[in-house]
């Protein structure tokens, strides 16, 4: 096969990238800011149909791999920059795709979809615009695929590893916190991980067999307790964990919605229901079985 990366110099593009290259198959990146072994230059959320065409032409696959700061707060309303930013230009993609006539693809979207499957209940993607979009994404470019484009959407947790000197960007707060003397806290609840290496070979087995359906990813279902005590020792400074109430979590995360609101700000995900995910067990079954240990030391290195 012959794929095009989008994002392809990313934490998770380049372990695509490696897979890819591993088992034989071609791999072409894009990305927006020149890296070593990028192939092309060019912002997917601003490229027309045609450009993008020019860069799928002779390609069998293509990886969405691009990423969007849910947390980030921004200027009211949001959800119209990020439809622009999430769904927009995937719709471009696939429809670029289709018409070059390629007959794979793979997105990396979130596993909040995978909970608002699960739990309808929830209400997530009317409560968190992050949430919704991320639906929208799937939805609308597959539509823009059709029948004969399958797309895989991989549904992912928190993901450990290192590309270069490419880390996950909630990585640094974790890291100076786990160095530093300051007590470390967590609250009941936890979620599922996974390392880029793991990502990556899924997406490879799903362009492999042309799938094109939704996959929750997870090599682990951590809770918030273990997951901080894993980093804490393997940067070398292994200690207890103590349990945050949850009504202080709950406040802090509300204080924080309160805040925001009143800058006229808002975030992907709003952290006025944030506690009702941050405390669950945000768990994805089944898990791959697969150790997290070397991607935690690649994330949290001990010097």
């Amino acid at each position: 096969m012959r794929i095009l990366v989008v994002g392809g110099s990313g934490l998770i593009g380049a372990h695509v990238v490696d897979v890819l290259r591993e088992r034989g198959h071609a791999a072409t990146t894009v990305a927006r800011t020149a890296q070593p072994g990028v192939d092309h230059l060019v912002d997917v959320d601003a490229a027309s149909i045609d450009e993008l065409r020019a860069l799928l032409a002779g390609h069998d696959g293509v990886v969405y791999a691009t990423r969007t700061d849910e947390q980030r707060p921004l200027p009211k309303p949001i959800y119209p920059r990020f439809r622009r930013d999430n769904v927009e230009p995937v719709v471009r993609l696939f429809t670029a795709a289709r018409q070059e006539g390629l007959t794979r693809g793979v997105v990396m979207g979130s596993y909040y979809t995978y909970f608002d499957r699960l739990h309808p209940q929830w209400r997530l993607a009317e409560r968190h615009t992050y949430i919704r979009c991320r639906v929208e994404q799937a939805v609308e470019g597959r539509a823009a695929a059709g029948p004969d484009l399958p797309i895989a959407v991989l549904e992912l947790p928190f993901v450990f590893g290192r590309a270069g000197d490419r880390l996950p960007n909630w990585a640094g707060p974790l890291d100076r916190w786990a160095r530093s003397r300051t007590p470390l806290v967590a609250p009941t609840g936890g979620t599922a991980a996974t390392s880029a290496r793991s990502v990556a070979e899924i997406a490879v087995d799903a362009l492999e067999q042309a799938r094109g359906d939704d996959i929750p990813v997870a090599d682990e279902n951590l809770t918030w307790t273990d997951m901080i005590g894993r980093i804490a020792e393997a940067v070398g400074r292994r200690r207890r964990v103590a349990r945050m109430p949850s009504g202080a979590a709950r406040a802090a995360l509300r204080l924080g919605g309160a805040l925001q609101a009143l800058g006229r700000k808002e975030s992907g995900v709003n952290p006025s229901h944030l506690p009702d995910l941050l405390l669950a067990d945000l768990f994805v079954e089944p898990t791959t079985g697969r150790s997290l240990d070397s991607a935690l030391r690649e994330t949290f290195p001990a010097t």
